[in-house]
């Protein structure tokens, strides 16, 4: 749920004569409960539910992702490494049907886009941070990824 419409609900409880409100969507629950005067404020934006729910999937997640990580972090050539800025899906090209942005063994200059990162909707382009060529591609396409995580090699 975005903090636009959290925002919104916040605005509908305090135009209603409601105490509380509780929306659930999906596994996202927030909850909103309106302060008595003179009370102390105290802010409650999602019961424990919601934490509940939402930890398994990093948990699950960390060592399908860690455990490919391990291995090439051994064995990475050498050179300068580009690592994932953020958490999200990895994607080689701009759309299915379209080349990959590099290949190895292709040359990149700096600020050359290598692939890109799709978090909450929103594409980022992962760039190239020194000139070189591409020596290794360490994720594959639609491969999620974990910040920090290792993706290209550039020497």
């Amino acid at each position: 749920m975005d903090l636009r419409k959290i925002k919104k609900l916040i605005d509908l409880l305090e135009e209603s004569n409601l105490a509380e409100l509780e929306i659930k969507e999906g596994e996202e629950v927030v909850r909103l409960s309106r302060v008595p005067k003179g009370a102390a404020p105290m802010v409650a934006a999602a019961p424990a539910v919601a934490p509940q729910a939402a930890a398994p999937v990093p948990v699950a997640a960390a060592p399908v992702v860690a455990a490919p990580e391990a291995a090439p972090a051994d064995t990475l050539p050498a050179g300068n490494v580009i690592k994932a800025p953020m958490v999200g899906t990895f994607y080689a090209s701009a759309s299915p049907g379209a080349p990959a942005f590099v290949k190895v063994g292709q040359q990149v200059k700096v600020g050359d886009t290598l692939g890109v990162i799709e978090a909450m909707k929103m594409f980022n382009q992962i760039e190239a941070e020194v000139a070189g060529t591409v020596q290794a591609i360490l994720i594959e396409n639609g491969q999620p990824v974990e910040f920090d995580e290792p993706m290209f090699v550039i020497a």
